[in-house]
């Protein structure tokens, strides 16, 4: 396995940084491209390797598609200013989405691969859901992969009233480039358009517990794919695998997707990183 920087540049000129792995000894048909959710970086989210390892021992590539929000802060460079720039979970906008995604589709379109298996992890898995919603496109997209989406209702639990009204009244006023005086969920330091499109936008807030809520971004998705979690996923109020049936009996392809549950895990799979990669591994080669 050999790992590649990816300097992948989006039409507002900002460069995401990504990685792609590769078996050089084989020539890969089919990629997988995994979507960062907030601060899903190697750090935090080591099992990126393992997809990648065991993904690529299988004559599979794997691109690990860093977005905006994978470090708090990023140091990159813009290609159409040509000056050095820096993003990060603290100044993302939801509304990046089509345009990070569709950045790294145009770089496996140009790459020649044959199948792409679109993924996301946690809040890059509603990024996932977003772009489908709204792109049909089945020559560039063979299926997706929905890693544990991300709960943004249970997110935004400790978030009080009063720091909903700072926030909003800061979008408001002309303030949103300004950073918050507090750390949004009590961990992301942000400015308060970030922090806006978290709690009023509903951008990407796609999925959730209750049955009746809002599903019309599930229910656009037009392609097959599968959906995984892991049993002990607590951003789901207790019940991750009725989570993620609930978010699939949405979708118009609920009968031919593929729903995988890791047993003995949470929401990175920790302990459970190499079944994880099998069972990734088992259904993209299903898709096959």
């Amino acid at each position: 396995m050999s790992a590649y920087r990816l300097d992948v540049p989006t039409q507002r000129g900002s460069v995401l940084n990504g990685v792609l792995f590769r078996n050089d000894d084989v020539e890969a048909d089919t990629v997988m491209i995994a979507v960062t959710g907030i601060h899903g970086n190697f750090y935090s989210n080591p099992f990126y390797y393992d997809f990648g390892e065991t993904l690529n021992a299988a004559g599979i590539d794997f691109i690990y598609a860093q977005t905006n929000d994978a470090f708090n802060r990023i140091e990159t460079f813009n290609a159409k200013t040509h000056q050095p720039e820096i993003i990060g979970s603290f100044n993302e906008r939801f509304s990046y989405t089509d345009e990070d995604i569709e950045a790294y589709l145009t770089l496996a379109h140009n790459e020649g691969y044959k199948r792409v298996i679109l993924a996301g992890h946690s809040l890059g898995a509603n990024k996932v859901i977003y772009y489908l919603s709204r792109h049909h496109d089945k020559e560039r997209v063979s299926h997706f992969l929905l890693l544990s989406p991300a709960n943004i209702e249970w997110l935004l639990n400790g978030v009080t009233q009063r720091e909903k009204d700072i926030v909003h009244k800061m979008h408001e006023t002309g303030c949103g480039g300004d950073m918050l005086p507090f750390q949004l969920m009590g961990w992301v330091s942000c400015i308060a358009d970030t922090a806006y499109d978290w709690i009023f936008s509903g951008l990407l807030d796609n999925v959730h517990v209750e049955a009746d809520k809002d599903f019309s971004q599930v229910s656009n998705i037009t392609h097959t794919g599968g959906l995984l979690i892991g049993t002990y996923d607590r951003f789901t109020y207790g019940d991750p695998a009725g989570f993620l049936a609930n978010i699939n009996n949405h979708m118009q392809s609920a009968k031919d997707n593929k729903l995988i549950f890791i047993e003995g895990t949470g929401h990175t799979y920790q302990r459970k990183e190499k079944e994880t990669a099998k069972r990734v591994l088992e259904f993209v080669r299903e898709c096959e």
